[in-house]
């Protein structure tokens, strides 16, 4: 699956892509609130300015995403892979972190605290 064909079957009302292929994906923007992504590849993709409020992206590999003003309010995020992703000024109010992972080069938006959120540094 590509960017465009995720798009067009969004727009057609499907929520449900678990395990998706989406790594350097390009989602600039992308309109995708309550998609449904758990377990997919996304690394490297970028889904900078993306409105995916109230998704699930639990287990998504998100390794070297950029997420940059990404509003991810009530996404759920358990045991995701955040290495090196870049969450410059996203919007991440009741966020699910549970267990998702981070390393030294994860950008958090100011202030963001990841271990209140519970997640995992590796």
């Amino acid at each position: 699956m590509d960017a465009e064909e995720l798009r067009r079957r969004y727009a057609v009302g499907e929520r449900y892509f678990p395990a998706a292929n989406l790594s350097r994906a390009r989602l600039i923007a992308a309109y995708l609130p309550g998609v449904n992504l758990w377990g997919s590849d996304l690394s490297e993709a970028n889904l900078a300015k993306a409105k995916l409020w109230g998704a699930d992206l639990s287990r998504t590999n998100l390794a070297k995403a950029n997420l940059t003003r990404a509003n991810l309010s009530g996404v759920k995020l358990n045991e995701a892979n955040l290495r090196g992703a870049k969450l410059n000024y996203a919007k991440m109010y009741a966020a699910d972190l549970s267990g998702a992972y981070y390393d030294e080069s994860t950008r958090f938006p100011r202030g963001f605290d990841p271990i209140s959120r519970n997640m995992r540094k590796f």
